[in-house]
């Protein structure tokens, strides 16, 4: 297209004006402006594009077959600053959540809930990987915010937190009756059972391989397990004793389904947040999420 986009607004205004001094006030320009870009478009194209009369122009054949397409242009440019004033007005846009399998159920879902009602028009994706992925996801600016455990380290992360999390061990009361049978004593229960973890790359596993190391609590029996929701089901049917996060065994607790096995020294809690990389340019659905986090802190 060896024509500037202005030469056919030009031919677009006098075309549907039908009159060049018309069209030279709708587009604030002289007449003389106007004559002369018609004229170097005609010469370009080679070939007349309106005939002139007494009571103002009209488009010659040539002329209206250009106008059909050049009116599918404008038009379509007009629908796209159309959507996209609407698409600002609605705050549309993307926002890619990275976040465990286990903390997204428990806890991100529920808080995406009252989220999604305030901002329906973001467009919201959730990566599902392990915390230590997400984290990496956050450094290669891959992800827009992930929820993750506090990390040791920020680096380039701004954390914001949200809640605080407490690792606990639970089994059920005929496990824990039957270790007394065995002669087991209530200090030594997690030494002398079968003891169910997450798997060794979790974040929450390395954390409660601290506490044993720290603590000299030796394992002589343990079984991995990949998520959290089947650490919960294996330890209701009598499994062994799983370490799981108190708040997402409430109901289990509450019924009595499982029981917590009190230590010595109890595990620090947790706090689990919102991070995101702080070099990382701010869209806009970013900024209403963190608004939204802000108010909900």
């Amino acid at each position: 297209m060896n024509q500037t986009l202005a030469s056919y607004k030009i031919f677009y205004a006098v075309a549907n004006a039908g009159n060049i001094s018309r069209a030279a006030k709708e587009l604030y320009i002289s007449q003389p402006a106007i004559s002369k870009s018609i004229q170097k478009l005609e010469e370009s194209l080679g070939a007349k594009l309106f005939s002139r009369s007494s009571r103002g122009v009209a488009m010659t054949p040539e002329g209206e077959l250009l106008f059909s397409h050049v009116k599918s242009a404008f038009d379509t440019l007009s629908l796209g600053e159309e959507k996209l004033r609407r698409s600002i007005q609605l705050g549309v846009g993307h926002l890619s959540i990275g976040v465990s399998s286990t903390l997204c159920k428990y806890i991100l879902l529920p808080f995406l809930k009252d989220f999604i009602r305030q901002y329906p028009h973001i467009n919201i994706s959730i990566v599902c990987k392990s915390t230590s992925h997400t984290l990496r996801l956050l450094e290669e600016e891959k992800i827009d915010i992930g929820l993750v455990g506090e990390p040791e380290s920020l680096k380039n992360l701004v954390f914001s937190p949200l809640q605080e999390i407490e690792d606990i061990f639970v089994a059920t009361r005929e496990y824990l009756h039957n270790l007394r049978l065995r002669g087991v004593p209530k200090n030594l229960i997690l030494q002398n059972s079968t003891l169910m973890l997450l798997d060794k790359e979790n974040v929450t596993r390395q954390y409660i391989d601290d506490y044993f190391l720290e603590h000299q609590i030796p394992i002589q029996d343990s079984i991995e397990i990949s998520s959290m929701d089947l650490l919960i089901e294996s330890s209701k049917i009598g499994l062994g004793v799983a370490c799981v996060i108190k708040d997402f065994v409430k109901e289990e607790l509450n019924e009595g389904t499982l029981l917590e096995i009190p230590l010595s020294v109890p595990l620090n809690k947790r706090m689990v947040g919102f991070a995101y990389h702080q070099n990382m340019r701010q869209s806009k659905p970013l900024e209403s999420f963190l608004r939204f986090c802000g108010r909900q802190g």
